[in-house]
């Protein structure tokens, strides 16, 4: 199979020559990444940081690529300026950075590393959990005033030891948080919406179905969530009061996840015993910051879960590798706003891509106008497999075709279709039809159905179905589809118009509805039919329909 590239007119699959891509890096990363993306051809890479937000906006409309951290802000602004963009590579969890809604509503993909610094934040977040149960900070600045037995005598420390740790958000580094704990002792309790009981299970977690629940009798909580709606303040007042006397709270996930000045009641209250943060609601924190003079159990740092040498490495090469197989292959990893899709599901679902393509084009052209919902259902041996991506291609380029106003694109036609009240629907049946595999696309308004279907037939993509009549095409071409009375002397008829207008059959697939006595002619012509032809044919007695598609 060949290589996909997408395009972002569309960012459906090519396969022809294309000119090189431009990468911007406007963050600091690992020289490796850096050099990963100048050593191969189809790229061109420019580093230019410490951009002011004019001056990105300046410069961004001639790159395909952007790679950040956490100084660049990929604002709407940005986006709208960023004619050419195709994906935003964050070297890093977090995507704070990023209008993620503008990015989604301009077509751009916004890939994260969540992997590269994994093992540094779990370490730095359980680092300040024995340094705030310790007293390790505020016992050090004593001891470096000189007042070294009044520290002995103040900092009284906690064991943590087989006390109860509540883990919010079980993903890779509350998983490696949890795995440090319990070599320590402690008994874990976790929360996540997406932890399953088996997940928990082979974690040796138990697992709760709510924040109430793992804070509940819980004598140190750790965060690891996103900053979302959802989860703003997830730590607050009534949920502190939960947990033990004398707990702790450690943040190294996102500022304003906690309430501050709820923390700082509960702590100065007594019910909480201290903290460990390396985030801040605002950031940089001020120097008069609430938690900064509590006295004991308290331990910051200035944002560094992902500042060490192996991790600024690792999120440099990740994101390096992400944007490069993007943009030259077209493989999808670790995309916040559309599905991913790895070299291994590529090659799997990668000729469906254009069939799914044609079949979004099809619709438009042939399907109802203004359409109540699209659905997508796959047949047989198609429907084990990842199908998502191709479910959003169907989309994609119905939408691209039946809208003459602005951009559609892969990324951003979700969004589009929510906006027109199309809803989208996807099916998968796993009973055989005629062919192994198949995947059918059909648009619903009101009563009425349209549907094409299409398949793999050897190495080629073809359509199999226009609205239930059997048909067999190529998926890509300039095409004629002409619905006639079914009674002899039509498809001659037909055939000596292309001919008077010099146009050549390239290829001819006839089907009879006997029921309704009409008939389907799907052709295929070496060049795109004129106006001319096509006015000429309509008018022309037994022909009911004309309708021209360039694929």
């Amino acid at each position: 199979m060949s290589r996909l590239r997408f395009d972002k007119s569309n960012l459906t699959p090519y396969t022809h020559a294309m000119a090189k891509q431009r990468i911007l890096v406007s963050d600091p990363i690992s020289d490796k990444g850096i050099d990963l993306l100048r050593n191969h051809p189809d790229l061109e890479v420019d580093v230019n940081t410490g951009l002011s937000p004019e001056e990105l906006i300046q410069i961004i409309p001639s790159y395909h690529g952007l790679i950040i951290r956490s100084q660049t802000k990929v604002t709407a602004e940005v986006l709208a300026a960023a004619t050419e963009l195709k994906a935003v590579g964050r070297a890093g969890v977090g995507v704070d950075n990023v209008d993620r809604d503008a990015a989604t509503n301009h077509g751009v993909i916004v890939m994260n590393t969540p992997t590269g610094n994994t093992i540094s934040t779990a370490e730095l977040a359980f680092t300040l959990m024995l340094s705030a149960a310790r007293n390790i900070g505020p016992a050090h600045a004593k001891v470096l005033s000189g007042d070294f037995p009044a520290a002995r005598k103040a900092y009284k420390g906690i064991e943590i030891n087989e006390k109860r740790l509540a883990v919010i958000g079980m993903g890779r580094i509350g998983a490696e948080f949890a795995k440090r704990a319990q070599a320590f002792g402690m008994t874990v309790v976790a929360y996540d919406p997406f932890l399953t009981q088996a997940r928990a299970d082979q974690l040796k977690v138990e697992l709760a179905d709510s924040p109430e629940k793992a804070l509940t009798g819980a004598d140190a909580v750790t965060l690891h969530v996103p900053l979302t709606d959802d989860t703003k303040h997830i730590i607050n007042a009534e949920r502190l009061a939960l947990m033990n006397q004398g707990a702790l709270v450690i943040n190294c996930a996102r500022g304003g996840l906690i309430d501050e000045p709820a923390l700082k009641a509960a702590i100065e209250s007594g019910h909480i015993a201290g903290c460990g943060l390396d985030v801040y609601e605002d950031e940089p924190p001020s120097s008069d910051h609430i938690l900064f003079d509590l006295p004991k159990h308290t331990s910051f740092t200035p944002h560094l879960g992902a500042s060490t040498n192996e991790a600024q490495e690792n999120v440099g090469i990740q994101v390096a590798e992400q944007l490069r197989d993007f943009l030259s292959t077209g493989e999808i990893r670790n995309a916040i706003n559309m599905p991913s899709l790895d070299a291994t599901a590529l090659g799997e679902i990668g000729d469906y891509l254009d069939l799914a393509s044609s079949l979004g084009k099809f619709l438009a052209k042939l399907g109802p106008a203004n359409p109540d919902s699209l659905r997508v259902s796959f047949h047989g041996d198609l429907a084990e497999k990842d199908t998502s991506l191709i479910s959003r291609t169907v989309l994609t380029g119905y939408l691209a075709t039946a809208r003459a106003d602005g951009q559609v694109n892969i990324v951003n036609a979700p969004a589009v279709a929510r906006d027109m009240g199309l809803e989208t629907v996807e099916s998968t049946i796993t009973s055989q039809t005629e062919y192994a595999e198949l995947v059918v696309a059909e648009l619903r308004k009101g009563k009425k159905k349209f549907r094409v279907a299409g398949t793999i037939i050897g190495q080629s993509p073809r359509i199999v179905e226009i609205d239930r009549l059997y048909v067999d095409t190529n998926i890509e071409g300039h095409f004629l589809i002409v619905r006639n009375d079914d009674r002899p002397g039509i498809v001659g008829l037909v055939g000596t118009a292309l001919g008077s207008a010099g146009f050549n059959i390239a290829n001819l697939s006839l089907a009879r509805n006997k029921s309704e006595g009409n008939a389907l002619n799907v052709i295929e012509l070496d060049s795109s039919p004129s106006n001319e032809l096509i006015e000429h044919l309509s008018k022309e007695p037994g022909v009911l329909s004309v309708t021209a598609i360039d694929v």
